[in-house]
């Protein structure tokens, strides 16, 4: 066997690939061992004595397969996790996502005037101290709130609406006192 080791370097060389990559053929080894520049190479890849290797099929299937099953939650028990819950999903990330959502929300609302400044910026801080855990609680709340102050305003009305009506019955009262006392003047007079 005949070494063919300067052929090898030769085609990969012509060939754009690793010495690995190159086949030889077998049957044509005396045409081959004769070859010595890149040009005699370049003929003999043209006549397909010389040949490039395919690459090498490097499959994903079970990867892909075990990731799928990843995503339905296999193979994440306790055995398989290595770090702590808080490395693995740390509480701060979960406190930033609620505050966006919750803050989002707020700003919103304020924008489509469903909540004045004022009441946006007593559930702002709200929402800073943990008071809502997620933005049903956080809606709810504000359905309440305004429900409330609503009840408040219209209370208020009520109040002044009566007590508009006392201080006019309070005036006819004394209105007629006043017109008694006169008669009862001229009466006497």
């Amino acid at each position: 066997m005949v070494s063919l080791k300067l052929q090898k370097r030769l085609a990969a060389s012509v060939l754009k690939c690793g010495k690995r990559k190159v086949w030889l053929d077998p049957n044509e080894i005396t045409e081959i061992h004769n070859a010595n520049s890149r040009q005699n190479f370049r003929k003999l890849i043209k006549d397909g004595y010389v040949i490039r290797k395919p690459n090498k099929i490097h499959s994903r299937a079970r990867v892909n397969k075990r990731a799928e099953a990843k995503r339905k939650g296999r193979h994440m028990g306790f055995g398989k996790r290595r770090g702590t819950r808080e490395a693995r999903f740390p509480s701060k990330i979960i406190w930033m996502r609620r505050m966006r959502v919750l803050r989002r929300l707020l700003k919103k609302y304020r924008e489509s005037d469903k909540i004045d400044k004022h009441l946006y910026h007593q559930l702002y801080n709200k929402v800073k101290g943990n008071e809502f855990k997620n933005k049903r609680v956080l809606m709810e709340h504000i359905h309440k709130e305004k429900a409330e102050i609503l009840r408040a305003k219209q209370l208020k009305k009520e109040g002044e609406y009566r007590r508009a009506r006392a201080a006019a019955k309070r005036a006819r009262a004394a209105e007629k006192e006043a017109e008694k006392q006169k008669k009862l003047l001229e009466g006497t007079a």
